[in-house]
């Protein structure tokens, strides 16, 4: 494969559409191999914007501004990596010629939970726990009474576990309600599901260049409102649950095709696996893979996406912390981390938010170690960081 300088006429183009954390991460990436990188964000100065070769603010649901950008900086590749985003834009896009990453059906089941449940279940016959969809509180009640308490609700888009609840009681149907509508994101419709009484949750990073399917460890994780905490890698399971997790994260990502690396959700209860989710992109709880493996998951997606082979080596066991501000508001937050986490086994990445709010993700810490040890470090190691 050849490979060029950004900034020429011949340069090969990556656009990202959303350029978070792990946008940042995907650029940095691209740019090792001599790509020319666009990050787009609804903000200015999101993390990717700031190491992104150019940069551009627009409503990253207004079909006609990203159709804009694109057709002037005419992309080799375009990697949506957020769920708020104009699908028609980029169905459009691609019959206009340009590669999105995967491709604009993925994309469009995988960002709507009703789009992506149906396939799964439905479609593919993947094992999943009861659910329904809602677009009332008194449908969400009835629901929610027709599946049992306690239940999980979500809207049907949104990101980073922005809107999600478990209704335990009747009374919390109205809290969660409010709470779903709130997010950003589509909540006009909802999905009720019946809470699965897992063992343990896993994302099973798969990555596909066109000719091979790869795993990366299976990365065990907490959440908390929705939105991972905790991350470890590998996840302690059985041979025949990993096996079954690999087989219907092959099974998934076959069916929406394409190339990339996908971040699949799935509960395990004993040696049996359920479908949860699944993210096109890199995925948040695999920001443990900066320190456990020799080809990141951000790195491994650059390389699926321009078919490069995906060989790497899995150093050893991990762990990551996300930090998460507590400050109601701030305009040029300041993330205090104490010197005794930057050491040989361990470090903290802080991702250069422009500003910071209650909740919002701000930097992640990851450690090196066996994987209960680096577990508990982890845990300690959040605690040493903190807003200044």
């Amino acid at each position: 494969m050849q490979f060029s300088a950004p900034l020429k006429s011949n340069s090969k183009k990556v656009m990202l559409l959303g350029s978070g954390e792990l946008g940042k991460e995907v650029v940095i990436e691209a740019q090792r191999l001599g790509l020319e990188t666009i990050a787009v964000d609804k903000y200015a100065n999101a993390p990717a914007h700031q190491v992104a070769h150019r940069s551009y603010v627009v409503n990253m649901q207004d079909e006609e501004a990203l159709l804009e950008v694109i057709r002037r900086e005419k992309p080799d590749y375009i990697l949506p990596e957020v769920e708020a985003i104009s699908i028609s834009a980029l169905f459009k896009a691609e019959t206009e010629g340009f590669n999105v990453i995967p491709n604009a059906e993925a994309v469009n089941k995988t960002m709507n939970r009703k789009n992506i449940r149906v396939f799964a279940a439905e479609e593919l016959g993947l094992k999943t726990g009861p659910y329904e969809f809602v677009t009332t509180q008194e449908g969400m009640l009835e629901a929610a009474k027709r599946l049992g308490f306690p239940c999980v609700i979500k809207p049907v888009m949104s990101s980073s576990g922005h809107g999600q609840s478990v209704a335990r009681s009747e009374a919390d149907i109205p809290a969660s309600w409010e709470m779903a509508k709130e997010a950003r994101g589509d909540a006009s419709e909802l999905i009720v599901e019946a809470f699965v009484d897992f063992d343990y949750e896993i994302t099973m990073l798969t990555a596909r260049n066109g000719k091979e399917t790869v795993f990366c460890e299976p990365i065990g994780h907490e959440q908390r409102d929705g939105d991972y905490v905790f991350s470890w890698q590998p996840a302690v399971m059985s041979e025949l649950a990993k096996q079954r997790a690999q087989e219907m994260a092959k099974t998934i990502t076959d069916g929406l095709g394409g190339r990339g690396i996908f971040g699949v959700e799935l509960f395990i209860k004993g040696d049996e696996v359920y479908f949860s989710e699944v993210s096109p992109r890199p995925h948040d709880t695999g920001m443990v893979t900066l320190i456990t493996q020799s080809q990141s998951e951000f790195a491994l997606h650059l390389r699926a996406v321009l078919g490069l082979p995906l060989g790497f080596t899995f150093y050893g066991d991990g762990a990551s912390a996300a930090f998460k501000s507590e400050c109601e508001h701030g305009f040029a937050p300041v993330v205090e981390v104490d010197e005794s986490l930057f050491t040989q086994n361990s470090f903290v990445r802080v991702f250069g938010k422009p500003e910071a709010h209650k909740g919002r993700r701000l930097a992640v810490a990851l450690v090196f170690a066996k994987v209960q040890d680096a577990l508990s470090q982890a845990q300690e190691m959040i605690k040493k960081i903190k807003d200044a």
